[in-house]
């Protein structure tokens, strides 16, 4: 499934990668142009012959209560920062909270803490 356009490479084209990472399936959104490798099923490095490094991790979230869906990450790829709602359980507590989330390119995406304009 292609999810739409690369942003960090001219000719890649987003598409969904089913992936095992300590025993639980996750989905990983990269780049076409994007070869990963791994050995132990958890440390995934590019191989030599790729040409772009974008990737998102499905659940690159999960500490906020939050797994990214198709729909989400084809904004992202539209806009670059997308409004998403997260969790908290401090103190024992579930409270949400909605914050953007932009493409981070070492992370695949970041919150922004701060408020924008």
């Amino acid at each position: 499934m292609i999810l739409g356009k690369c942003p960090y490479c001219e000719d890649g084209q987003i598409e969904v990668r089913d992936k095992e990472v300590r025993g639980k399936k996750v989905k990983l959104y990269a780049c076409s142009n994007a070869h990963w490798k791994t050995e132990d099923g958890e440390m995934f490095e590019l191989e030599e012959n790729a040409s772009c490094d974008f990737k998102i991790w499905q659940n690159s979230l999960a500490k906020y209560g939050k797994w990214l869906s198709y729909k989400e990450v084809r904004e992202l790829l539209l806009d670059e920062t997308i409004k998403v709602e997260l969790l908290s359980k401090k103190y024992g507590k579930k409270i949400y909270y909605n914050k953007y989330i932009t493409l981070n390119r070492e992370y695949g995406v970041s919150v922004i803490w701060d408020e924008l304009p």
